[in-house]
């Protein structure tokens, strides 16, 4: 009921408008409501050094937009399966995409290295699954995101932090307003800083005195590797590695925050794959990690799994920038296979799937290999007429052999 009334209260924004992006759109009523919030927070703001100029220079002409309400609680790191979030962010093309960058910005990644200590392959990843290459930065104007959360919905505390260290981002001239997108949270920029994190974080990497994750690689780089620094990342070790386990190992000893030495875990059978030593001391602290149980691939991570987590506190996230940098480096990938028989799609997968729908008359849209609510439908109609169960409209191999033969 409490998000009904916050989606109602901001009902109005349905309407077309004008907003920060600099598009054209159609006059949308005034939300009082919302126009009240923002009065509200105007002293606030003044309280956290935005001026009162640059607070109504910058709020002025907001709409809300209520979507974003409903993304709250469907974050894909925490609903999706995991070998579906790895499939579409560590595929071939991601790999050779990254390896393109490390060559393309070798010496400034190399600059980079010696100032903060965080390796080329680390800091690439984290930028090709943050924007896919600068590529992706998220189509929600930021200031529109922000101020919505900020005034309706639940953790509005949190909210107006971002929406207020966005403001001061802005006056002091790092960032330009116009055409400020970013995800539904406010996360925006090459490597996704939400605002408070840029404030705090982000650097000049090129030396021209602005602090500019949107316009600048050289920022954007350096202001990750000072994050992953700051986190507590150690130079020259690794984050972790894929592991095999005895037939024994009790598996209430895995998880993130189970932490033991090194030694301990050698001691109970714990081996890397490919039968190498673990270049650590044995006293080093170390947990094991079984995001998919006991049948599918094990890890065995360090203290810079944990930076590399604290950018994004979920585990198949960390995951994917921890196995995307192997690959960077020349990895060949996972060797234990995901425990389900309908293995998840890479992107170009993704848009041979989306091209078969089209071509058998579903109204999808683009072909981009984005799955979105209208491949979804037409996926599950696709299962339905196949007979293929569950219907669920999952973007699997097993929908995508099952309609590979043509219409």
């Amino acid at each position: 009921m409490k998000r009904l009334a916050c989606l109602l209260l901001l009902a109005p924004a349905f309407a077309a408008h004008a907003d920060r992006t600099g598009q054209a759109h159609r006059a949308e009523p005034v939300d009082p409501a919302f126009q009240r919030c923002l009065a509200g927070l105007k002293a606030a703001a003044a309280g956290e050094g935005v001026s009162a100029a640059s607070f109504e220079r910058f709020t002025a002409g907001l709409h809300p937009d209520p979507s974003v309400l409903e993304l709250l609680d469907s974050q894909p790191e925490f609903t999706t399966p995991i070998w579906d979030y790895l499939a579409g962010l560590v595929d071939d093309q991601r790999v050779a995409d990254g390896r393109a960058m490390l060559q393309t910005h070798r010496e400034l990644l190399a600059r980079i290295e010696r100032e903060y200590g965080v390796d080329p392959a680390t800091v690439v990843a984290v930028w090709g699954v943050e924007s896919d290459y600068g590529r992706v930065f998220g189509k929600r104007p930021l200031l529109v995101s922000l101020s919505t959360l900020s005034c309706a919905g639940r953790r509005q505390a949190f909210f107006r932090g971002e929406l207020f260290a966005t403001l001061k981002l802005l006056q002091e001239g790092h960032v330009q307003a116009d055409g400020l997108t970013g995800s539904w949270a406010g996360a925006f920029g090459h490597t996704q800083f939400i605002p408070s994190t840029y404030a705090r974080i982000a650097v000049d990497g090129d030396g021209d005195g602005r602090r500019d994750l949107v316009g600048s690689i050289p920022d954007a780089l350096a202001s990750t590797a000072n994050y992953l620094k700051r986190a507590g990342w150690r130079t020259g070790q690794p984050w972790g590695h894929e592991v095999t386990l005895p037939q024994e190992f009790d598996t209430s000893l895995a998880g993130r925050g189970n932490r033991r030495p090194l030694s301990d875990w050698t001691a109970r059978g714990v081996r890397r794959v490919d039968g190498a030593e673990v270049a650590l001391p044995a006293s080093s602290q170390a947990a094991v990690l079984l995001p998919a149980g006991r049948a599918g691939p094990a890890f065995l991570v360090f203290r810079n799994y944990d930076a590399i987590y604290s950018y994004n506190a979920a585990e198949s996230y960390a995951l994917a920038i921890s196995l995307l940098s192997d690959r960077l480096r020349g990895g060949a990938g996972l060797v234990a296979a995901w425990p389900t028989d309908d293995p998840g799609l890479s992107r170009a997968e993704r848009r041979r799937l989306q091209q078969a729908l089209l071509d058998r008359g579903h109204d999808i849209g683009e072909v981009d290999g984005m799955i979105g609510s209208n491949t979804r439908r037409a996926i599950q109609a696709e299962q339905r007429r196949l007979g293929l169960q569950p219907a669920d409209g999952r973007a699997g191999r097993r929908i995508l052999e099952a309609l590979g033969d043509g219409p």
